[in-house]
């Protein structure tokens, strides 16, 4: 009898042990630290139009009540890297934000090395190896991959049926291109082949010339000076000095459109080839009255821009911070939810998948109603990424860099005064192709030795 006493004392003392852990348990579950993070990024909109972006930070927080996501309206979308600078002099920095560049960024010793908590993340080894790389450097991540668009055409079907013409599709040539563009213009019935030819000098040599990226840049190396980068540079002039392209238009010419900018005149269906990102495409599904489709870049090649956040170096919640990242952009379980919110709240998706998940893709594709778009996912081995965000050295080989040359009144130019033109017709870029390559690849340099301490 003593024996049975015993072993239901046993019985007993295990079952007590058991419920006590179980009571820690749940204890500790619901003393999950209460911390507030803070989060600056131009995607937001207003509080009263509660667009995609505030939706989801509304169901993050119901997901995970300990976390309070504070929107920090400091940081101004018109002066993004100044008053950033500013709120870090101030010890203020968000602890995630928007990055218009990773490299100035990593440079200013902004961003957080995020490397230990993406190679646990299982969502993460899900994005795409070349964005996943655009967000290392020196072996390190320092960036989350936040959204993702394509870059290319959008084609206005109706214009090219109107005039009994063939529209470019998915996979179209360079001859392609420019016969179309030049074909279907009929400026005095108020029809421009395209909308503009500034973006030409950046994605023709890479539809040129498959080892070649974006605005001639492949690992560090320009190569302005190329036969690729000239004929582009005078495929845009022959484009804008002959009139296939609204925005550059006199405006006598500009009369025949309906319109008070250029993209009220595409809406108006008067465009028939438009450069454009994906971004673009949700206006049209909600607006368009015109058949229309995305058609990438001639060679059947797409431009691909991803979105980038950062984690604040200072952020005291790094834990915290990645787990909103994640649930922002690349995390399926997050993505996921953006769907089902846009769909149930009639919003527009606004951003392709990051993560190539095929439970992702299959719900994506189903609610997505452009084809083109779909062909140009499947064919992302031959995609050209765009350098802007992460390339160091870019924005001034491109854009900044002072040139030493005079034009008009500018004693000392920058790249884009010069490129833009050249594009106008007012200068050969064969004067100045090889000086370009040159301070390109001098400022590519420059911005790579600068980050490797980093």
């Amino acid at each position: 009898m003593k024996k049975i006493l015993s072993l239901f004392m046993i019985i007993a003392l295990l079952f007590s042990v058991a419920a006590c852990s179980s009571d820690d348990k749940a204890s500790s579950d619901n003393k999950k630290e209460n911390v507030t993070i803070s989060y600056a990024s131009w995607s937001l909109g207003t509080e009263k139009e509660q667009n995609l972006e505030r939706l989801m930070i509304k169901a993050f927080e119901k997901k995970y009540p300990n976390i309070k996501v504070k929107i920090d309206e400091s940081i101004n979308p018109t002066d993004w890297n100044g008053t950033l600078a500013a709120a870090a002099s101030a010890g203020k920095m968000p602890d995630v934000f928007a990055l218009p560049q990773i490299p100035s960024s990593l440079s200013n010793d902004w961003l957080m090395d995020i490397t230990k908590m993406t190679e646990k993340d299982k969502d993460f080894a899900n994005i795409p190896e070349a964005v996943r790389e655009s967000a290392t450097y020196n072996d390190k991540v320092y960036a989350v991959p936040f959204a993702q668009h394509f870059l290319g055409y959008l084609v206005n079907k109706d214009l090219f049926n109107e005039a009994n013409l063939d529209y470019p599709e998915f996979g179209f040539s360079l001859e392609e291109y420019t016969k179309s563009i030049k074909e279907v213009t009929n400026i005095n019935k108020g029809v421009a082949g395209t909308n503009h030819a500034f973006s030409v000098t950046d994605w023709y040599p890479a539809a040129a010339n498959p080892d070649m990226g974006w605005y001639t840049v492949q690992d560090g190396q320009y190569s302005l000076d190329s036969k690729e980068f000239i004929a582009g540079a005078n495929l845009a002039k022959e484009i804008t000095t002959n009139n296939y392209a609204y925005e550059s238009l006199p405006d006598d010419l500009k009369a025949n459109f309906k319109g008070e900018n250029p993209e009220e005149v595409w809406m108006n269906g008067q465009v028939a080839v438009k450069w454009d990102g994906t971004w673009g495409v949700p206006a049209l599904v909600e607006n368009g009255t015109f058949d229309f489709d995305f058609i990438g870049l001639p060679g059947g090649r797409t431009g691909v821009t991803n979105d980038f956040v950062g984690i604040s170096k200072t952020s005291k919640h790094a834990e915290e911070a990645f787990l909103f990242s994640k649930w922002m952009s690349f995390g399926k379980e997050g993505f996921m939810k953006r769907m089902e919110i846009a769909e149930k709240e009639g919003k527009a998706l606004n951003t392709l998948p990051v993560n190539a998940d095929p439970e992702i893709l299959d719900e994506y594709f189903a609610i997505n109603e452009v084809p083109g778009i779909k062909t140009a996912y499947d064919n992302l081995d031959n995609a050209v990424v765009e350098p802007v965000k992460t390339v160091p050295g870019y924005v001034d080989a491109r854009w900044e860099a002072p040139t030493g040359v005079k034009v008009g009144e500018e004693a000392n130019a920058k790249v884009a005064v010069i490129l833009d033109n050249v594009i106008k017709g007012n200068l050969k870029i064969e004067d100045y192709a090889k000086q370009l390559d040159q301070l390109a690849d001098q400022k590519s340099k420059e911005a790579s030795e600068a980050l490797k301490d980093k």
